[in-house]
């Protein structure tokens, strides 16, 4: 072997490109756990050792790094991710020049949108915004809250909370502004709530010139459509039935499809029988299936499903 070939097999061939890597920011903190799951399901699996910031991925293309969600926009905008998973809240708190790729519906406990809330005491004389005129208020989102004030025309002193917002209601402060999911905590802590200042969810946000770049917007597209569809596929299930061609349309009635499902003619008995198989939602499944079987259906298998891709 030459001196040359030698060195070309160390590195590299001259017809081949270099490798190409998309730096993919990943929520640090509540919305962790939930993040990575969605990505397994969307196919991309993702190992966090202990105190390590660099989780490791099957995938070659991908190189991640959890931040804090409220830090991620800006560090996208300066480009030293090309995408990241954040809120829209903290696009909004941070005002970053970002690309939303996807909104992406799930929070840390469930798959709906979460609440920024004003909240105040529950024997609080406070009743309405109007009433914050002068007043103190404690959040994260103080950027946000103090827009939001100024577009009623209420002056009020808006300060950074650094975490227990609701326990400062009313000792420290007249009133707060927290993220809820179901407003539980902020009734164990015996606040309610006066207005919703918005609701957020979960996004997909990439770089500008990231975006620009063909292939990092086609590998960004392709996780957003995964991950999409992992989200479409929570508390659905695949279910698969044989029945007579004479049952057909009367169990066709019954299932709450997606669209029609895919019918099929079996191998053996094509000329009496067919295979049905659709997506329903799961909760269904236990008033849908003994009904199914009483119609006629035979050979009902329940599934899990990772994705569905319209």
């Amino acid at each position: 072997m030459s001196t040359e070939t030698a060195t070309l097999t160390r590195t590299e061939r001259p017809d081949e490109q270099p490798r190409r890597v998309l730096r993919l920011g990943l929520p640090k903190g509540s919305l962790q756990q939930a993040t990575l799951e969605l990505l397994e399901k969307a196919g991309f699996k993702f190992s966090v050792s202990e105190r390590s910031y660099f989780p490791s991925t099957d995938d070659e293309e991908l190189s991640a790094m959890l931040v804090r969600a409220q830090e991620m926009a800006r560090y996208v905008e300066d480009g030293v991710f090309d995408a990241g998973i954040t809120g829209k809240d903290w696009v909004m708190e941070t005002g970053a020049d970002v690309v939303t790729v996807a909104d992406l519906i799930y929070s840390k406990q469930s798959m709906r949108p979460v609440r920024w809330v004003l909240a105040v005491a529950e024997d609080s004389d406070i009743r309405s915004v109007q009433d914050l005129q002068g007043k103190r208020i404690a959040t994260e989102v103080v950027n946000l809250t103090r827009r939001w004030l100024a577009e009623r025309g209420v002056e009020a002193e808006v300060e950074f909370s650094w975490g227990a917002t609701e326990a400062k209601c009313p000792e420290l402060v007249d009133a707060i502004v927290e993220v809820t999911e179901t407003g539980a905590s902020l009734r164990a802590n015996r606040l309610r709530i006066l207005e919703v200042l918005m609701e957020s969810n979960t996004q997909l946000i990439a770089n500008k010139q990231a975006w620009q770049d063909p292939w990092k917007r086609r590998k960004i597209e392709n996780i957003a459509m995964l991950m999409e569809g992992a989200i479409r596929a929570e508390n659905r299930v695949g279910l698969k039935m044989n029945a007579r061609k004479a049952d057909v349309e009367k169990i066709i009635r019954m299932l709450p499809a997606m669209r029609r499902p895919t019918i099929s003619p079996l191998a053996a008995d094509g000329e009496e029988w067919v295979a049905i198989e659709t997506i329903i939602e799961e909760k269904e499944v236990r008033r849908l299936i003994p009904e199914l079987k009483r119609a006629g259906a035979e050979g009902i298998i329940e599934y899990p499903l990772n994705k569905v891709i319209p």
